[in-house]
């Protein structure tokens, strides 16, 4: 069973997600909060596999409390999935560093709300490949790349290779038919390469890689 916690100061809007996520067998809404503050308290009483937090509230805002329950190692199971209205706006990459899996715009499709859900339960990024791009271009290419010491230098060359894959939207699946190694596998250098950077999840390592100058904008 996924637990969801839903955070968004619209009750209009979280009565229709509950209603929705409602008629699924495998989800199961644990509590509903107001802002942030409230959503924070929820998170830490009902640890919810996903959490869906509205990035603009009263009291606080949805990208301080994210950022809050990435700070906290007893929340390191929460996946945190930005609600925005937009379909890019200027908090989604503040999102993304604060420690969010990824976003979705409010007016998704019922069918993509639940699939999204389920995807950030498993610990997925929620970022395809062509928002991964505009995210870029319009966010990490006006940042100047970290210093070094980002901890690229712990990583094996496979580990770098299966990072820049990644950064680039691919799936475990697609990553290992481009290095020719089983999605397994594929999958372990991604764990390993998220625990030398001290990524969250694959959004974080998506993020770490253009910020760190591994993946600039506009090369392959």
């Amino acid at each position: 069973m996924i637990r969801v916690l839903l955070v968004d100061d619209q009750p209009l809007i979280r009565s229709g997600f509950r209603a929705l996520l409602g008629l699924e067998d495998d989800i199961e809404v644990v509590a509903e909060a107001a802002d942030g503050r409230e959503g924070l308290a929820c998170v830490r009483e009902q640890l919810p596999d996903v959490a869906l937090i509205d990035i603009q509230m009263p009291v606080m805002d949805g990208i301080e409390a994210t950022r809050r329950i990435a700070a906290d190692p007893a929340l390191a199971r929460v996946h945190v999935v930005m609600l925005t209205n937009y379909g890019m706006d200027e908090y989604v990459f503040d999102a993304l560093r604060a420690g969010a899996a990824g976003f979705l715009v409010k007016d998704i499709v019922p069918e993509d709300f639940l699939h999204a859900v389920r995807v950030a339960a498993r610990g997925d990024a929620l970022l395809a490949p062509a928002i991964t791009r505009k995210l870029i271009d319009r966010y990490v290419a006006q940042r100047p790349p970290t210093p070094a010491g980002s901890g690229l230098e712990e990583l094996t060359g496979r580990e770098r290779e299966t990072v820049v894959l990644v950064a680039q939207g691919l799936s475990n699946d697609e990553i290992a038919d481009r290095l020719v190694i089983s999605p397994l596998t594929a999958k372990t250098h991604i764990n390993r390469a998220m625990a030398k950077l001290h990524a969250r999840d694959r959004a974080q390592l998506v993020v770490l890689a253009y910020e760190s100058g591994l993946v600039t904008p506009g090369r392959s």
